[in-house]
């Protein structure tokens, strides 16, 4: 019981540090900008305890989860007691910098987490060729006698170099028979395999794990330097992932199918628990995966998000008039809405297929692969 709870509060502090980075990033711009900070919350209202600092209320609230900015004359013009202290009588320019600062600290921060994971695990190099790794009992791969160590040279007379393209070309032939050339030694051999079509059971078409990478372990002293340009690369590759895979889901939304490469809350906090037992490396890995995927998510013009917020402002640029606040705080509030109930439509299928997979093991398996 004390050690659920404890997954319980780790899962609650990754999630935390992530929204409390971003909402960081709102408070520094607008304290440079000019802008009165009311409040910088930890946690979510009821209010526990606050302190007043200066002009600005730090408070822990009852609910421990992530935290909050509240900036004077942020929503409407009811109230606002300072107009030339208030959010929306700035420029246009500063409204955006406050708005756009909490996307790139969350950017920051998966470059940073990225940083510090290459430089003690080491710099991932292609090696030009997919080796298998690993081969899960009685899947078709171990029935057809493939064996670890093994090389991949091609999957249907397509050469393969890279792990993606191996992944790829599985999804694709899903439920049929391929053929795969295998190198084995300096022997080369030929197999006709039936992939599974819909593994939920936590396992993957073929049933192998490949790798086309081996690691690059740079003199100490280096590797903070390899670490910081490996995970500048990784960032903006993540960053572009995210994206492709966003475009994927409004795809398949728009033909009225439900998206399956997605995760809710409930996924998500399946992963973070899986993770946690990894140790430190591994959860900062995925604090830098889900950082940029919130950077990403704020970005897009999607009420009460951002992205939302930039949008009335590029609005306001272009046709020079200021749309009227509480018209803006309307659109707000439905998108809000709108996004709690996308939320709890995602976590019902979450839920869907952690019952299909038979737990959040076989869960975060299929995920993972």
């Amino acid at each position: 019981m004390l050690l659920t709870v404890l997954y319980a509060l780790g899962i609650l502090l990754v999630l935390s540090v992530l929204i409390l980075i971003h909402e960081l990033g709102h408070f520094i711009v607008a304290k440079k900008s000019g802008v009165w900070v009311e409040e910088f919350g930890f946690g979510l209202p009821p209010r526990l305890v606050g302190k007043k600092i200066g002009e600005t209320i730090y408070s822990l609230n009852w609910l421990p989860f992530g935290g909050f900015v509240r900036l004077h004359g942020e929503q409407n013009e009811e109230g606002i007691s300072k107009p030339n202290r208030a959010f929306l009588g700035k420029s246009k320019l500063k409204r955006a910098g406050i708005v756009v600062a909490g996307i790139v600290m969350n950017l920051l921060l998966g470059l940073i987490c990225f940083a510090i994971v290459y430089s003690f695990l080491g710099i991932p190099k292609e090696q030009g060729f997919v080796q298998i790794v690993d081969v899960v009992t009685e899947s078709p791969a171990a029935v057809a006698g493939l064996t670890v160590n093994d090389v991949v040279v091609s999957l249907n007379k397509n050469p393969v170099t890279k792990s993606t393209d191996f992944t790829n070309l599985t999804k694709e032939n899903a439920g049929k028979t391929i053929a795969l050339e295998i190198k084995r030694g300096e022997a080369t051999q030929k197999y006709n395999i039936p992939l599974r079509e819909n593994p939920t059971d936590g396992k993957s078409f073929l049933g192998i794990v490949v790798s086309s990478q081996t690691t690059y372990y740079p003199p100490i002293w280096q590797r903070p330097f390899y670490g910081a340009y490996y995970g500048t690369i990784a960032s903006y590759e993540t960053t572009i992932s995210v994206f492709k895979g966003l475009a994927g889901i409004f795809s398949q939304a728009s033909r009225g199918m439900v998206p399956t490469d997605t995760v809710g809350p409930v996924g998500i906090f399946a992963i973070i628990y899986y993770v946690l037992k990894q140790g430190i490396l591994p959860i900062l890995n995925l604090m830098g995966l889900i950082s940029i995927n919130l950077a990403v998510l704020n970005i897009l013009p999607i009420p009460a998000l951002d992205g939302g917020r930039l949008l009335f402002i590029g609005i306001e640029a272009i046709f020079g008039k200021k749309v009227l606040p509480k018209v803006e705080a309307a659109f707000h509030s439905v998108g809000f809405m709108l996004l709690i109930g996308l939320i709890i439509v995602i976590s019902f299928f979450d839920i869907k297929r952690v019952i299909a997979a038979g737990g959040f093991t076989g869960f975060i398996n299929s995920f993972i692969k």
